[in-house]
């Protein structure tokens, strides 16, 4: 089932496009600020994001710069801001569709589902569901990781980290972005936790985890994924 993530202050409005996107078989979730949205995102990783850019706490552009930062996930903005200026902001800070309120619900329900197929296929045809390193395996399909044909027991913390990673191949991934996405927002300054999972996965993956080939740290920075 397709998820999405309605992000709204209204709540009148976010309740009623919560009913009609269930009517039409979609999994929905709310939110009513831009951080519990960043929140939900991180932990439910919704196939598409309708979101409304005048938000209590943040303006709605922060809230896709904070998606944008990690994920292609299609987003449609929902907005009564209506000036040129304000759609080209959007859409160059990566809003796949804008729409303005009011609005025909048929519409947007129609647009809502485009969404979601361009994000379906973008998905089969850029991401891997196999990645390969020397040693073992991590099927993203199925969740888990194989080494030596046997499968390793990852926490889902574990996993999350490792996931984000792979993800990524040869690209450093800065810490900031991999406390939100594993931990959600409010955890960007716990950097120890970082090395804490990152010192576990290389003792459970690595051939020497104190000579790192794979998970490779970039001091201060982030950390990468080497195949």
């Amino acid at each position: 089932m397709t998820r999405v993530l309605v992000v709204d202050d209204e709540m009148a409005l976010a309740r009623a496009l919560a009913i009609n996107l269930k009517a039409h078989d979609f999994d929905v979730e709310v939110a009513g600020t831009g951080r519990a949205a960043l929140d939900l995102f991180a932990r439910t990783h919704p196939d598409v994001v309708v979101l409304d850019l005048g938000l209590p706490d943040m303006d709605g552009i922060e809230v896709l710069a904070g998606i944008r930062g990690w994920s292609a996930v299609p987003v449609l903005v929902l907005s009564a801001r209506s000036t040129g200026d304000e759609k080209v902001a959007a859409l160059d800070a990566g809003a796949d569709d804008y729409v303005t309120k009011p609005f025909l619900m048929n519409e947007l329900l129609a647009r809502v589902r485009a969404a979601a197929r361009r994000g379906s296929l973008h998905t089969a045809a850029a991401a891997p569901q196999l990645v390969f390193a020397d040693g073992f395996t991590v099927d993203l399909a199925a969740g888990r990781v194989l080494r030596d044909d046997a499968q390793v027991r990852l926490t889902p913390t574990e996993y999350h980290l490792l996931e984000v990673l792979v993800r990524n191949p040869g690209r450093m991934v800065p810490q900031q972005q991999l406390l939100q996405e594993v931990w959600g927002p409010g955890y960007e300054k716990e950097t120890h936790y970082l090395r804490v999972y990152i010192a576990q996965l290389r003792r459970k993956l690595e051939p020497d985890p104190a000579q790192p080939r794979h998970l490779i740290t970039e001091a201060g920075l982030g950390y990468r994924f080497e195949p």
